[in-house]
């Protein structure tokens, strides 16, 4: 302010009255807020509760493996703190595994500091209390004697008593004791309350942390029994609990056990469950049997150090342990590494010595095989510690995460299925030998588990009438049926074919024969294929595109045309490598389609399974519900219904750098719901939300996957919109559930109002889980429950719409129902009617005479993206590595996208 402005006593002269004062609770507001106009704040959809339960079918006493929780402290609080560990100098602890035992200790020499309390800690961050410990943030101190150091501690003497005086300083590293600092601060208050709050349906997120503390002292009381954890299952190291699949790696039974709330009160979920292991032993053996060699000089070492790295071993004579971080540049006799001299006058100075000469001469053990071979090496990467490999025993219950072959699985599958009363009488031992009784933190909570299998009561709903050729009718008899003497319901007729032979050893002319012969029985006509064309021997040894290649050079110069269909013969069942490439160039490049067989044990009933799946293929059907033929269906046979299967596919573990591919399948020509068509794109590696459903590339075009099948659904079913549309979706867990709700169900709306802006379907929106852990069985029998079965009551969610479903007959092992969640249901099915539409879509799989455990159009989604997969298996890694590395500066990589399929199969079933 200038000087002229104040009068002689210094104060402002004539100046305008003050403004008025503002009062305190009075909040500004910004000008441009003022301006802009009122934003609608989006309204989250949440799952609707239950509308009722359904009362149709034949009634069925069942038990469960759900055991009934009693609470009885509902007043406290359980207290979350979290835990942080560091060395003496203040480094933070990054390794993983000592969590555990530094909290024993803690809870051993501090017990007074802790008021007494027993506490449930997970193992890496986090730890619980009834009732709040003495103060928001301890600090202790504690000592461990043992810790396991990467550093050379396994060089004592054959004898381990350390007698030189080398041996002596080796020593002295390794079992120093360790001191850890251990910080303990206070998070949140868990008011246990939230449980009985969430039995009668008010969850919170308090309740699901509520339940993850039950779960942790679970999983704390196994790992004090020395079981391996993994997530919410624990196995114990008992040999009766091992089964060998080969390759190295064992089955290894545990159990899963978790807190759910149901109907009729909170309940803890036991079964049984496999995980893969490591065969422990010598490491030697494991990679023979690994890489099925006969000795370990025939084996892959590049392999081998991917395979061993991480692993944990005992190194004899010393039995301690370490973890493997590689192996050694070149083998044991050449090895070398600086030993120290060890004067007597301190000059120590050091000297050149290779690991086999150490061992054998300064340390006097004896190596039989090591010494052309790689040295284990458990140093790090600057300070390398190296043992000869037959010193080195790999300690057990070590998990083995990579996919399984084959032949593993299907060794895995024989050897860990259990009919229902093995698996009755495995369960209830578990529960007794687990103890969970003399569990204090769960004595605390007042919480006792009873040991009596939950009883339910199921009702069997009967098996919906199918419609064969010749006007014939049939009744699925225990959820099969066959077509011995029957015809397909629409055979198609195949008249320009070919079949070619990629060197499968059988009698070609022979197999065509019986093929057409097989075919006139079920009503399709065949006539004599174009040619059989055989491999050239010349490229037998190929790579699979090549060999491809040159069968389509063959084709174009001795067929007259394109062929409506081509049977190919490969060599093997499973996994043949001329799979993929073969179907890609059919689908994307010609737009044929075309059925490949290894004809290995070709019989009429082989055919005709590989009949079915032509004639769906070429667009027929094999059989018809009646309800679909009458049409009768409730709700869907009287106004146009779109029904959507949806699926993800990912990668095998590890493979991060493929894409996951999205699949969605559609019914058309209503009132059909047995004619399917799929569409596939590829996203983001191990992304399980559908991100291309609706996809806006101008104001006018939509380049999503919805609107492609909306436009197949409106083409073949008279030019009639979809009044409602039912979505099944495979894959989410609960805790995915408001994305399916909130993402992928507005995508479908936007390209619903996309093409049409006054367009108003009405959606249901259904997500089947096959990944549970919740079995039936049937009171007084020992077979499993009746294909049909659907239970609804008692172990359900207290407010949810969900229901079990098991429509398919198990024929071996213990039959794993389908938990069907309705999220979302704004045409008002009744339970019955629902449940109904679910079994009927259990009898529409076109590839069997049998009903299907899950939905069809969920089977047919995973088909659809397991078999575009495997064009993905075979590009040429160059190409697209650049846009498979995840994340970049940038952000978000481009993924590489799928090649178009011909319009000519498309909108065919080609993924049958």
């Amino acid at each position: 302010m200038d000087s002229s402005e104040l009068d002689g006593n210094g104060t402002e002269a004539s100046l305008p009255p003050p403004p008025p004062v503002v009062p305190p609770d009075v909040v500004p507001v910004k000008a441009e807020d003022a301006l802009a106009e009122p934003v609608k704040k989006k309204v989250s959809r949440l799952p609707i509760a239950r509308r009722g339960l359904g009362s149709k079918g034949m009634k069925i006493a069942l038990q469960t493996n759900h055991f009934k929780v009693n609470v009885t402290n509902n007043d406290g609080n359980f207290f979350h703190y979290s835990v942080a560990f560091a060395y003496e100098d203040g480094r933070p602890v990054e390794g993983k595994g000592f969590g555990r035992r530094i909290m024993d200790r803690v809870h051993e020499t501090y017990a007074s500091e802790l008021n007494g309390k027993d506490f449930a800690y997970d193992g890496e961050k986090s730890l619980f209390t009834i009732g709040a410990l003495p103060s928001n943030k301890l600090e202790f101190e504690v000592v461990l004697e043992d810790v396991v150091s990467n550093r050379n501690n396994g060089n004592c003497s054959p004898d381990g008593h350390g007698d030189n005086e080398s041996d002596k300083k080796r020593m002295r590293r390794p079992y120093r004791a360790k001191k850890f600092k251990v910080e303990i601060s206070y998070a949140a208050k868990i008011p246990m309350q939230a449980i009985a709050n969430a039995l009668r349906g008010q969850e919170s997120e308090n309740f699901q942390e509520a339940i993850r503390v039950l779960d942790i002292i679970l999983r704390q009381h196994a790992a004090k029994q020395g079981c391996l954890l993994v997530r919410q299952s624990f196995f114990h190291n008992d040999p009766r609990n091992f089964a060998e699949v080969g390759g190295g790696v064992l089955g290894c039974r545990g159990f899963h056990s978790s807190f759910r709330t149901t109907q009729s009160g909170l309940s803890l979920n036991i079964d049984v469950t496999t995980t893969m292991t490591i065969q422990p032993g010598p490491v030697v053996d494991f990679l023979i049997a690994n890489q099925n060699v006969r000795d370990p000089f025939q084996l892959d070492w590049a392999k081998a150090k991917r395979t061993l790295k991480n692993l944990r071993i005992k190194v004899s004579p010393s039995n301690q342990e370490y973890k493997i971080t590689g192996l050694s540049e070149l083998p044991c006799r050449d090895q070398t590494f600086s030993l120290k001299k060890g004067g007597r006058d301190g000059d120590d100075g050091t000297e050149e010595v290779t690991v086999y000469d150490y061992f054998v001469n300064a340390r006097r053990i004896d190596l039989r095989y090591s010494a052309e071979l790689p040295c284990i090496n458990v140093g790090k990467p600057k300070r390398p510690t190296y043992f000869p490999i037959e010193l080195c025993e790999l300690v057990s219950l070590q998990r083995y995460t990579k996919a399984l072959s084959t032949l593993q699985r299907a060794s895995l599958v024989e050897k860990s299925r259990q009919k229902p009363p093995e698996r009755m009488r495995v369960l209830s031992d578990a529960l007794k030998t687990s103890n969970y009784g003399s569990e204090p933190m769960l004595q605390n909570c007042g919480i006792s588990i009873s040991t009596g299998f939950t009883q339910v009561d199921g009702r069997v709903l009967p098996s919906p009438r199918l419609k064969l050729g010749n006007g014939e009718d049939l009744n699925p008899r225990n959820g099969r049926w066959n077509f011995s003497n029957k015809s397909f319901v629409q055979p198609i007729k195949i008249e320009r074919w070919a079949v070619v032979n990629f060197s499968a050893r059988c009698d070609v002319r022979a197999l065509v024969r019986d093929m057409i012969r097989v075919a006139g029985t079920k009503g399709i006509s065949m006539e004599d294929p174009f040619d059989v064309l055989e491999e050239s021997h010349q490229f037998r040894r190929s790579p699979p595109m090549v060999r491809v290649e040159k069968m389509f050079e063959s084709m174009q110069s001795k067929l007259p045309g394109v062929p409506q269909f081509l049977l190919c013969l490969i060599p093997e069942r499973k996994n043949c490598e001329i799979y993929g490439p073969w179907k890609k160039k059919n689908l994307t490049e010609y737009g044929i389609a075309s059925q490949c067989m290894c004809p290995l044990r070709v019989n009429d009933q082989f055919l005709t399974n590989v009949l079915m799946k032509i004639n769906a293929k070429l667009g027929g059907l094999n059989t018809l519900l009646g309800v679909e033929h009458s049409p009768a269906l409730p709700v869907v046979s009287k106004a146009p219904t779109l029904i959507l299967g949806m699926d993800v596919s990912h990668g095998s573990p590890g493979q991060s750098d493929i894409p996951s591919i999205a699949a969605v399948v559609s019914s058309r020509q209503w009132p059909l719901i047995s004619k399917y068509r799929a569409c596939v794109r590829t996203q983001s590696a191990k992304v399980e939300m559908i991100d291309n459903l609706f996809k806006k590339v101008s104001d006018k075009d939509d380049d999503g996957i919805i609107r492609e099948l909306l436009l197949d659904f409106y083409v073949t079913s008279a030019k009639r919109k979809p009044d409602n549309i039912i979505i099944f979706r495979d894959g989410v867990s609960e805790s995915q559930f408001n994305q399916v709700l909130n993402k992928e169900l507005d995508q479908i709306i936007e390209a619903c109002k996309f093409l049409d802006e006054k367009w108003e379907p009405k959606f249901v929106v259904i997500v089947a889980q096959k990944n549970h852990h919740t079995r039936f069985f049937q009171s007084g029998s020992p077979d499993n429950v009746p294909p049909g079965t659907v239970v609804d009551n008692k172990i359900c969610h207290p407010r949810n719409y969900d229901f079990y479903l098991c429509a398919h007959a198990g024929m071996i092992g213990t039959s794993r129902p389908t938990h069907y969640h309705v999220l979302h249901d704004e045409v008002g099915f009744s339970a019955d009617e629902l449940q109904e539409l679910v079994h009927s879509l259990s009898y529409v799989y076109q590839r069997s005479t049998t009903s299907i455990s899950v939905v069809a159009p969920i089977c047919y989604a995973h088909l659809a993206a397991t078999q575009v997969g495997h064009f993905l298996k075979f590009e040429d890694k160059s190409e697209t590595s650049s846009s498979h590395g995840g994340l970049s500066a940038a952000g978000a990589v481009p993924v590489p996208q799928l090649p178009k399929l011909q319009d000519s199969v498309s909108n065919s079933m080609f993924f049958c």
